[in-house]
């Protein structure tokens, strides 16, 4: 079986991980490990050795570029914004900005990372969000510190008249 693809019955967070926008090729949770909607989430990515990137960044020594780390944490900032039981869900939410960003190591083919995100604030549209990356060979070192903010639009509404 495919990694990148979860299995539906053994996975309960299945809904909210399929609601990204991005496609599987693009997409870098493999599974959500912990989802407190509107607050925090948790999830890993195996780096499977056949991505597409992998090829060019670097061929001798292939590692994840660090943007797509930030990528990582967008996707299960996203999750969590999107999760929200106290907001609706946003249409078009993306990644708007990267407001502080250390890669602090290097992620390589084989590798488990763990994601965490916290968001740490909301107004209208705007969603900011804390997170960080640790790989399994040393769950202490972090790989990636950021600090991001998202934004969609309002939901459509339809009036009944």
């Amino acid at each position: 079986m495919n990694p990148h693809f979860l299995n539906v019955s053994s996975d309960p967070l299945h809904h909210a991980l399929v609601a990204l926008p991005h496609g599987p090729e693009f997409r870098f949770i493999d599974q959500l490990t912990a989802l407190v909607g509107g607050k925090s989430g948790a999830a890993t990515y195996r780096i499977r050795g056949d991505e597409s990137f992998l090829a060019g960044h670097f061929p001798e020594h292939p590692m994840m570029p660090g943007v797509i780390l930030i990528e990582a944490v967008a996707q299960l900032a996203g999750i969590v914004a999107q999760s929200d039981p106290d907001h609706a869900p946003l249409d078009d939410l993306r990644l708007t900005a990267v407001r502080q960003a250390k890669i602090l190591g290097a992620a390589c083919p084989g590798e488990t990372l763990f994601i965490n995100v916290t968001l740490t604030a909301r107004m209208g549209h705007l969603v900011q969000a804390e997170g960080s990356i640790v790989s399994e060979s040393n769950p202490e070192a972090p790989l990636l510190n950021t600090s991001i903010v998202l934004s969609g639009r309002p939901p459509e509404t339809v009036s009944v008249d």
